[in-house]
């Protein structure tokens, strides 16, 4: 599926101007007082900052003023379950990943929400690949990741690894990478990237399975190394680190998106406003150039390009949440 940016600027004279000018009074006039960026997940790794760089940008044509709301907990699910019960008035506006939305529905026999009734698709946000990363708790000698497996085999004690949540992509590829490498690594699921990288740095966990960015602003500190990239290519943002596919791992390309989602029951108006507002704000440098320091790559899309998005990645992952075997509790 292609996304692409469509940027339309007319100047045919100055009844045109007029009417643009008209038209961003308007706008303006009808902007909400204030909106709330839901994301699921801890300050300061990569769906926060998200969030925080495209709030900048919805004032003043959508909202006179817009904040972030970090709900953490349940993977996610505390975030969704808060918006789906939210006014479709346009104030509160999920930001989620996708796991949340496309592999929980395979892995809780009950989930608080449901995907496709409870969420008006807006836009994309961004997508990103995952990297495996190592720590302190690892020996210098371990450079890829069938070194790592090899080493997780022969030293039980430090076969396990963290994510950003139980049931997320980044624990899925965690799990298929011990499956392949024939080691069961122990997995343990944190609110976010952020906290298991601390846990990575302190060498309390041997390995990490998250968003690329989340791991390579890690980077100077000496203290981690990234084995291995989920892409089908080398990530831009990491471009020394071979993919899974070259080190030999087979049907282990996985990227992901971020995307933005109001509650059920919101009026075509105020979706395509909101559409409008964020096709405008991913489309600028700065917000291109800013996700780009944590590895994210800017892409927007039209609601139902999203939806398709969505039916399309659900689908796909059923077949993967079955060869690994993983359900949660409802």
């Amino acid at each position: 599926m292609t996304f692409t940016r469509r940027h339309m600027l007319q100047s045919t004279g100055a009844s045109a101007l007029l009417a643009s000018l008209g038209q961003q009074a308007f706008a303006q006039a009808a902007a909400l007082e204030n909106a709330t960026i839901v994301t699921g997940f801890a300050a300061g790794g990569t769906s926060d900052t998200t969030c925080r760089r495209l709030a900048l940008k919805l004032s003043p044509d959508y909202a006179k003023t817009a904040v972030v709301e970090n709900r953490t907990g349940a993977g996610g699910q505390i975030a969704v379950s808060y918006v789906k019960g939210r006014p479709a008035d346009g104030t509160t506006i999920l930001q989620t990943p996708t796991s949340i939305l496309t592999i929980y529905p395979h892995i809780y026999k009950k989930l608080p929400y449901d995907p496709m009734v409870d969420l008006t698709p807006v836009s994309l946000a961004c997508i990103f690949d995952f990297g495996f990363a190592v720590g302190p708790a690892v020996p210098a000698t371990i450079k890829t990741v069938p070194e790592f497996l090899t080493w997780a085999k022969a030293n039980p004690a430090g076969a396990n690894y963290g994510s950003p949540a139980a049931g997320s992509t980044p624990h899925f590829i965690g799990a298929l990478l011990g499956k392949q490498g024939g080691v069961e690594l122990k997995h343990a699921a944190y609110r976010g990237t952020q906290p298991a990288m601390l846990d990575l740095l302190g060498g309390n966990i041997s390995a990490v399975s998250g968003p690329i960015g989340d791991i390579t602003q890690h980077l100077q500190s000496g203290k981690v190394r990234i084995l291995g990239v989920s892409g089908a290519k080398r990530s831009r943002f990491a471009p020394d680190v071979p993919t899974f596919g070259e080190q030999g791992i087979k049907n282990m390309a996985h990227s992901e998106w971020f995307a933005f989602f109001l509650p059920a029951k919101a009026s075509p108006e105020l979706v395509t406003k909101l559409n409008t507002a964020m096709k405008n704000a991913l489309a600028q440098k700065d917000v291109i150039d800013g996700l780009g320091t944590f590895g994210l790559e800017a892409m927007s899309s039209t609601p139902a390009e999203l939806a398709d998005l969505l039916k399309k990645d659900t689908a796909k992952w059923a077949p993967i949440v079955k060869e690994v075997g993983f359900t949660a509790e409802g």
